[in-house]
């Protein structure tokens, strides 16, 4: 194999539990975003984009659809016999096997790929976030700082820098300290998840933190404060782009509605910085003689008989007359019948919508099944679910996947509810 100087490891494996229906059957990295993207292809795009060409994705739950979805890498031009991306799941050694137990185990658990590869330094990347960004750049920071490692950084706001890891550095840059979700945080320099490690010395501190009784075995709470502590030579990369952790219902949904403005916050038509992705082989949409569609991004084989404003619509969704959806996402292969309205909501794949059903009305009521989920008025529909006809459904509530119309307790569900498999309304 050639030798590479920078090589990606993609952490991919998290499950994603704060949103809910949409990781039940998936991770987290293959949620469906953006009108045709899932979220592992910022990362992946970041990548090829930058010029790197050896990826590694760290896969463990629910990886079915996301191992589908990469294959051999093709729409990143990664299918290469020299480099190209490589599915690293976790399996059975000599004697015992054993899941990721955190993110440096991951890594760790996967030393022996990184040193057949020999590169000088390595990227580690979170599968879970939306962002563009030239890691290039990144490391040309890393080098002429003769850093050991390099963490990216954003600045958020002072009353959320509690919910990150902080970094306080020294006005060139340099890290003197980390704090893991402070109460009180001394700076608002956020950690994004995205390390540049000289290969050589990370490997070191890998094999360090699992000697270690008791350590979480995570780049956060383990490595890096152990490199800290040992005064080795830490910077940070201030990146100043748009960057989102999708990690909630609330932060999904708005980072989709962040793509419909007229100018928007992220911009996916930049044909400087494309994001690739594997396209489906549909059609053109159609819009029928009494469709309309207003501030939304509307993908490949829909066919709009409705009105649609300010939503994202992913291919081959079905939209019958006398429908309205406003401030929704709908994702593949759904279909929305006759005189329904959908107000904030997520409509997972290949959901049945019946006739004249209304899906987020009333008031705003807090969840008490998972308020730090529905706490934000919208309603989320797991995949394959059948709302059956004439149905009214509050906000905030939870339709589980593949949830029947003998499911529902009535076809009234109020806000704050949810509703699952079997009929039990919480």
């Amino acid at each position: 194999m050639v030798k590479k100087e920078l090589i990606a490891l993609l952490l991919a494996g998290g499950q994603g539990s704060r949103l809910g229906v949409l990781t039940k059957k998936v991770a987290k990295p293959a949620v469906l975003y953006g009108g045709k993207y899932r979220i592992i292809d910022f990362s992946l795009s970041n990548c090829i984009n930058s010029g790197i060409d050896t990826v590694g994705v760290l896969t463990q739950y629910q990886p079915l659809k996301l191992n589908a979805h990469i294959g051999i890498g093709k729409p990143w031009d990664m299918d290469r016999i020299s480099g190209g991306v490589t599915i690293l799941s976790p399996y059975l050694k000599e004697e015992v096997g054993e899941w990721y137990k955190g993110t440096a185990n991951a890594v760790y658990q996967n030393i022996h790929y990184v040193d057949k590869i020999s590169p000088e330094y390595v990227i580690i990347l979170s599968g879970d976030h939306i962002y563009k960004m030239d890691y290039s750049q990144m490391l040309d920071f890393h080098k002429k700082n003769k850093a050991e490692a390099t963490i990216s950084v954003i600045n958020v706001p002072w009353d959320e820098a509690s919910r990150y890891g902080i970094m306080n550095t020294h006005e060139n840059g340099k890290i003197y300290e980390f704090e893991e979700k402070p109460k009180n945080p001394k700076s608002t320099l956020a950690s994004m998840g995205v390390y540049i490690f000289n290969w050589q010395t990370l490997r070191e501190y890998l094999i360090r933190d699992n000697d270690m009784p008791g350590s979480d075995n995570d780049f956060g709470k383990n490595v890096i404060p152990m490199m800290l502590n040992d005064g080795r030579s830490m910077w940070a990369y201030q990146f100043t782009g748009y960057w989102r952790d999708v990690g909630t219902i609330q932060a999904f949904w708005e980072s989709n509605m962040d793509l419909i403005r007229r100018v928007p916050d992220f911009n996916l038509f930049d044909p400087e910085w494309r994001i690739y992705t594997p396209n489906p082989v549909k059609p053109a949409h159609y819009i029928g003689p009494n469709g309309s569609v207003k501030t939304s991004v509307v993908a490949e084989g829909c066919m709009i008989y409705g009105s649609i404003k300010n939503s994202v619509i992913f291919p081959g969704v079905h939209v019958e007359e006398g429908v309205y959806i406003e401030d929704s996402i709908v994702m593949s292969n759904t279909r929305i019948g006759r005189n329904s309205y959908l107000n904030r909501c997520i409509v997972s794949e290949k959901v049945t919508i019946g006739s004249n059903v209304k899906i987020g009305v009333g008031d705003i009521i807090s969840n008490e099944f998972r308020p730090d989920i529905y706490n934000s008025g919208i309603t989320v529909v797991g995949e394959e679910a059948y709302v059956p006809d004439n149905a009214e459904i509050g906000k905030n509530v939870m339709i589980d996947i593949g949830a029947a119309p003998e499911d529902f307790c009535s076809l009234h569900v109020a806000s704050g509810k949810s509703v699952f498999k079997g009929g039990v309304c919480e």
